[in-house]
């Protein structure tokens, strides 16, 4: 596994844009809370230690992960002067299909997201076989996809600045 070898919370802040001017926006599934509100600190807290202002970050909760593309999608149209979004969300894998397809519809939905809109939306849903994967991800011994997201967020929201010019 690729989280094996490295630590999701690990980077060089020398290297990250300060995200003082920015505004995010967190979009959170409410299912498997205890992943995805650990997930959601992960990237909360990161933001602030990038220099974000705690009232320049905007969460929404929505029920389920299939959702988070409905809400990130609203969030774009609503808050225009958001610089980078993530949808954060964790789906475990059960005894049917329907991991296989609420994983596949929110990906592409994500990825439309991005294609038809300004305003960048990070991809920080886990899609685990077991509960312990997503714990190991979202806090445990592979660090804080939370944490990578926030960071991925503060470099595109920088992207964009950028690329105004």
């Amino acid at each position: 596994m690729a989280t094996s070898i490295k630590n999701l919370s690990t980077y060089d802040k020398a290297s990250i844009p300060n995200a003082k001017n920015f505004r995010f926006g967190i979009v959170v599934s409410e299912w498997n809370p205890k992943i995805t509100e650990n997930l959601f600190q992960g990237a909360f807290d990161a933001f602030l230690e990038c220099g974000a202002i705690k009232e320049n970050i905007v969460r929404w909760n929505v029920p389920g992960s299939f959702e988070l593309v409905y809400g990130c999608k609203q969030m774009q149209q609503s808050y225009d002067m958001l610089d980078a979004i993530i949808a954060i969300g964790s789906v475990i894998q059960g005894e049917t299909k329907h991991f296989d397809f609420v994983c596949q519809a929110t990906a592409q939905g994500i990825k439309d997201l991005n294609v038809q809109s300004q305003i960048p939306v990070i991809f920080c849903v886990l899609t685990d076989d077991t509960l312990q994967q997503a714990i190991d991800r979202s806090g445990g011994k592979h660090g804080n996809k939370g944490v990578e997201s926030a960071i991925a967020a503060v470099k595109m929201a920088q992207l964009r600045k950028d690329a105004k010019f």
